[in-house]
């Protein structure tokens, strides 16, 4: 189902889907690398807790609503004629990324709860590698989308 008075609104529409992808990534990016700190720092010291309300701002200011705009703005791409040929395959590839990253952003949701309640059940080395998890997905939505290799 495609919508055509969309294609009207399609310059607008990617933009906001950019400028919200990278709003996106850019938190994505952050927080885990917060979590690589935070999980170094002693459970109720002073750093900890400055580091649950850098955490949850970040989560919720920022990722977030980027994420769910990300979402909505894809949406409405995916709607609008002409767009894309649905006979390609990266499109695809791209889509499972993008639902990995979501995945990932669920993931860290729900470590920072963790943080929050003063678990620390993945070490400062397992969040450093988890760290690279957004930008081989970052790397592999975009190769998707402007190369389009198959």
């Amino acid at each position: 189902m495609t919508i055509p008075w969309l294609i009207n609104l399609y310059p607008w529409t990617k933009a906001l889907h950019l400028t919200a992808v990278v709003a996106w990534m850019a938190g994505m990016f952050y927080l885990p690398r917060l979590f690589v700190y935070h999980s170094t720092v002693p459970i109720g010291s002073e750093t900890s807790e400055t580091f649950k309300v850098m955490e949850r701002r970040l989560l919720r200011a920022i990722i977030n609503p980027a994420m769910t705009a990300t979402w909505l703005l894809g949406i409405t791409l995916v709607l609008t004629p002409g767009i894309i040929d649905w006979s390609q395959g990266w499109w695809h590839v791209k889509l499972l990324s993008v639902l990995l990253m979501s995945g990932f952003h669920g993931h860290l949701s729900a470590a920072r709860k963790r943080f929050d309640r003063d678990e620390r059940p993945k070490s400062e080395r397992y969040w450093r590698i988890a760290n690279e998890v957004p930008t081989i997905l970052l790397f592999v939505i975009v190769v998707m989308v402007i190369v389009r290799p198959f």
